[in-house]
């Protein structure tokens, strides 16, 4: 279970079924922002687990940790996340 303000970095992986982790923040360092609790996990529920649920949280990501030079310098981008997206980040 993470805090807000710990560090996290999304898995890269690329399932043959459904997620709802994007491709461009996969690999991607970010901060917990907001813990949203249980949710039902859309993930597991595409595939038919009707009762499946996981942790969420809001996760902001630098814009230039994202797309690089390309990125606003201020700027951030939020991603709500499922846990077993994530790992902690040094």
């Amino acid at each position: 279970m993470f805090q807000v303000g710990d560090r996290v970095r999304t898995r890269l992986m690329n399932p043959a079924g459904h997620t709802r982790l994007p491709v461009y923040l996969r690999g991607r360092v970010g901060r917990i922002e907001y813990l949203l609790g249980t949710l039902p996990f859309s993930d597991q529920r595409a595939a038919g687990v009707r009762s499946a649920k996981e942790a969420a949280y809001t996760v902001r990501f630098s814009t230039r940790d994202v797309w690089g030079a390309d990125g606003d310098a201020h700027g951030s981008v939020c991603a709500d996340l499922f846990e077993s997206y994530l790992e902690a980040s040094e």
